[in-house]
């Protein structure tokens, strides 16, 4: 009883907490607004499924590059100049669209993203800790899990950005009366009419949300933060490593992540491709992305009650079964059933992210700053598995399925190592 009584958010930690929380819904919206640039850039450019998933191999290939440069960063100045500079490298991306657009090169926006998610990479390897810093151990992951809460808040804008001023917008995506698109028959000058058109449409949110990210830095940079809550011991990095190697629990629980960001990204990039096998177009798809996003953020605060009276460990191997269930209707039904379960799916993703960094982290201390490195760099999964994904797509189909269907056996298989790992936490790792 006494458990459920310790105070999740201090009257002393909650400027900082509700500062560090907004930050939350600022990646969100990154995340969500890029997800639906694969099938955009698929037509736009006449490139593969698995080509145009290099947009998620940029995105989040940036977290795994700049995840332990920013763990370093922060042990040696605070966790708030590391929040500075992350905004600043967000805001250097986003503007980058300008002349990418201007230039018409993938590989330009490619490298706009990476830089844009070396930001994202700072943001989330110092906001994480922070949060899970401001408060009593016992009620960390309930913490992390209400400021992760805030996360799908931005995304849902992201994705309402992407519907209304984007997908909507594209010229590339008009179809004729049977349902096929006519930019592929058309000739090399209207093409290019339209590649410039729909490629300033893309530009455009990015742009304006490099000069969001500005005003961010201004005001979080000027706002009073207790120096005691943002700086980070001196520490032995090279022990901390040897600490982190040697610890199960975190280092499964590093591979538990990866999956699930894979799994999390494939399933709501792909998700458009879809609803297209099924006769939908990309603006409408995009209407199902939303309404996944809503599920995402009911069940996360409806999770995060749960967490008072049932296990966080076991709620991950539950969720984790639960995600299997629905993907598996997904999977071998042929119509509208299989897209309901798709968007369904996201219920259970919701608790994943922050309860497998937080059951991670549990017990390591001093160690917990440089661990949280590792987890963000476990974001590298939504960079490595989308493309895979794309490779099944392009075949057309597998078996008596659709390519497209059969896909969905990769986030399947991520939802199975989750669920594991739930498990593994919750009868073989003892809490420290």
């Amino acid at each position: 009883m006494q458990k459920n009584k310790l105070t999740v958010v201090s009257k002393a930690n909650l400027i900082p907490f509700v500062l560090i929380t907004s930050l939350f819904a600022l990646w969100g919206f990154a995340n969500d607004i890029t997800n639906p640039l694969v099938a955009a850039f698929a037509t736009l450019m006449e490139i593969s499924n698995a080509k145009a998933a290099l947009v998620q191999f940029a995105f989040y290939g940036g977290y795994a590059t700049m995840a332990i440069p920013a763990a370093l960063f922060v042990r040696k100045y605070s966790y708030k100049k590391g929040i500075l500079f992350g905004l600043g490298l967000y805001a250097v991306g986003a503007l980058l669209f300008f002349p990418a657009a201007k230039y018409q090169a993938f590989g330009f926006f490619l490298i706009s993203l990476y830089v844009l998610t070396f930001g994202l990479a700072f943001l989330e390897t110092t906001a994480n800790p922070f949060i899970l810093s401001m408060g009593d151990e016992k009620t960390a992951t309930r913490r992390l899990n209400l400021a992760q809460a805030f996360n799908p808040f931005g995304s849902l804008l992201g994705m309402f950005v992407a519907s209304q001023f984007i997908l909507s917008n594209l010229q590339s995506d008009q179809r004729d009366a049977a349902g096929n698109v006519l930019y592929t028959t058309l000739e090399l000058s209207e093409k290019a009419a339209i590649k410039t058109h729909d490629l300033e449409v893309i530009r455009d949110p990015y742009v304006i949300l490099g000069f969001v990210v500005i005003v961010m830095l201004l005001l979080i940079g000027g706002a009073k933060i207790p120096e005691n809550e943002t700086k980070p011991k001196d520490l032995n990095t090279a022990q901390s490593f040897r600490n982190l190697i040697k610890n199960k629990k975190y280092r499964e629980g590093v591979i538990a992540q990866m999956f699930y960001v894979g799994a999390q990204i494939m399933c709501w990039t792909f998700i458009i491709q879809y609803a297209h096998a099924l006769g939908i177009s990309k603006a409408a798809a995009q209407n199902f992305n939303i309404l996944a996003m809503v599920i995402f953020l009911t069940s996360r605060f409806v999770s995060t009650f749960l967490m008072q009276y049932v296990n966080s460990k076991k709620l991950l191997m539950l969720f984790g079964i639960g995600g299997a269930m629905t993907l598996s209707i997904t999977i071998f039904s042929q119509g509208m059933l299989g897209l309901y379960a798709l968007v369904a799916t996201s219920g259970f993703m919701s608790l994943m992210f922050p309860t497998i960094y937080g059951i991670a982290l549990e017990g390591l201390g001093e160690d917990a700053s440089l661990g949280a490195a590792g987890l963000v760099m476990a974001i590298v999964g939504g960079a490595l598995m989308p493309p895979l994904q794309g490779l099944i797509i392009d075949m057309g189909t597998v078996g008596t399925l659709q390519a497209v269907n059969a896909s969905f056996v990769l986030p399947l298989i991520c939802f199975c190592v989750v669920t594991i790992y739930g498990y593994r936490s919750l009868q073989i790792h003892q809490s420290v």
